[in-house]
């Protein structure tokens, strides 16, 4: 009896972890890219010289704190499917797409946006590329993906845990 009611409060406690892990990613993320980067391209952030490398260091500070994040709820929703053989698959394939999201943002789309707004002739003009352009639209689709599949994983970890 004792084991039962053991392994019940663990399920709970890892499905906590991926709720409040899942709401403090995903309302962090809608702050980034709807509160602190439009006020700072509204303020004139793009026409700066050092655009990129203010918008790098941003963005890498907090590409790490996603990639720890997916990395905690990976663990969390492998450690509660492990008692629920089938019934985790579907989200362990959610949690999975959202490593590999934050993977793609930080060591592809980051550094490659870095990359192309890094102005190497100090007299060219500081117009926006157009691959700039390709590279933010990648990145918001990125986004809209991250955000639906995580409210998915946090309704389902929700429904879960009201269900315990």
């Amino acid at each position: 009896m004792n084991a039962i009611s053991n392994l019940q409060l663990k399920q709970s406690t890892w499905q906590t972890a991926i709720m409040l892990t899942l709401a403090f990613w995903l309302s962090a993320s809608l702050v980034l890219d709807w509160v602190i980067m439009p006020s700072l391209y509204l303020a004139g952030m793009m026409n700066e010289a050092n655009f990129a490398t203010a918008g790098y260091t941003i963005f890498w500070n907090f590409n790490r704190l996603e990639l720890l994040s997916a990395a905690v709820i990976l663990t969390a929703v492998l450690a509660v499917g492990q008692a629920k053989s089938n019934r985790g698959l579907g989200n362990i394939f959610l949690s999975c797409l959202l490593l590999t999201v934050a993977v793609v943002d930080t060591y592809f789309l980051t550094p490659q946006m870095c990359a192309v707004g890094s102005h190497l002739s100090l007299f060219a003009a500081h117009a926006v590329p157009e691959t700039m352009n390709l590279l933010h639209g990648g990145y918001f689709m990125l986004e809209v993906f991250k955000l639906v599949a995580g409210a998915i994983l946090l309704n389902r970890c929700w429904l879960e845990s009201c269900q315990v």
